[in-house]
């Protein structure tokens, strides 16, 4: 069974449910939303209700020196480095792209799973496959466990 970390945002809906899907499937899994050291998942919120309006140089300097975004960014970040498969559940974040992006740059699986009538991304070609559904995404996770 593969060890994956899901990416996705805050926003996105499904998250939870893939989530549940993954592990109901026998997958382990890491949930950004349910880090498994108990804390609870990061959000800008937790450092300043008021963070929308944030300069630029307020949020480097929070983001850089803040303890709770430091907690976060560790406990992704060991996520990820756990992790030998990443979903990239669209529609999702800058930082959901960058972590799809770190696993394909370190040779790790990542896998796309997108739905009607989100923007086509041309970079989307780093990606080991692209899922239009959740049957597909387990499919993909199967055919990884024979090679």
């Amino acid at each position: 069974m593969a060890r994956i970390y899901v990416a996705s945002s805050w926003r996105n809906e499904l998250q939870p449910e893939i989530v549940g899907d993954l592990r109901q499937a026998g997958h382990s899994v890491y949930d950004f939303r349910n880090p498994p050291n108990g804390v609870k998942g990061f959000a800008w919120s937790a450092i300043d209700s008021a963070w929308k309006s944030w300069t630029a140089s307020e949020y480097r300097t929070l983001l850089t020196t803040h303890p709770t975004a430091a907690l976060g960014y560790q406990n992704d970040m060991r996520g990820m480095e756990w992790a030998d498969t990443c979903l990239l559940v669209l529609p999702c974040g800058r930082s959901a792209h960058l972590e799809g992006g770190w696993f394909a740059g370190r040779g790790k699986r990542l896998i796309i799973l997108t739905r009607d009538g989100e923007e086509p991304e041309l970079m989307a070609l780093m990606a080991n496959a692209i899922c239009i559904s959740m049957n597909e995404v387990l499919r993909e996770l199967r055919r990884g466990e024979r090679t």
